[in-house]
């Protein structure tokens, strides 16, 4: 039987990306890194949430979430203040420095995408989401179980 590597090469895309993606986000001025960026879009989806729906929105644990807000409330990105409804709820916010970076941030993530994809067909594209939606999903149902 065929040693199958599917994790291992999600693994290694995965790796290879990140390497990529963060050079190119300090090659356009961009403070932050792809990790981040993946907190940041959730907040330019709709912004001002408490963080619980953040850690829900990035599937990020609370102690990595707070690491990386740290981080980001430090550089000037994001604002955690105490919802005026429920004094036990932090609320995260972007601050008008951030919001003037999603349009150059968007750009960069696009041509990431365009690398990311380069010689594959729309078709494929879709049949290979697809694929890894289900994998997901697969991994997913089995993550509740635990």
């Amino acid at each position: 039987m065929k040693s199958r590597q599917g994790g291992f090469l999600i693994a290694k895309v995965h790796q290879a990306s990140g390497r990529l993606f963060s050079k190119i986000l300090r090659e356009n001025d961009i403070d932050f890194n792809p990790s981040q960026g993946r907190i940041l879009f959730a907040l330019w989806q709709g912004d001002c949430i408490p963080m619980q729906e953040l850690a829900r929105r990035t599937q990020l644990g609370k102690s990595t979430l707070t690491s990386m807000l740290d981080r980001l409330e430090a550089s000037g990105h994001v604002r955690r203040r105490t919802s005026p409804e429920d004094r036990r709820s932090v609320l995260v916010e972007l601050t008008d420095r951030n919001r003037d970076l999603r349009g150059k941030y968007e750009r960069v993530s696009g041509n990431m995408t365009e690398l990311f994809y380069h010689g594959f067909s729309p078709g494929e594209i879709e049949e290979f989401e697809g694929f890894l939606e289900r994998i997901l999903a697969n991994l997913m149902a089995t993550q509740e179980d635990l």
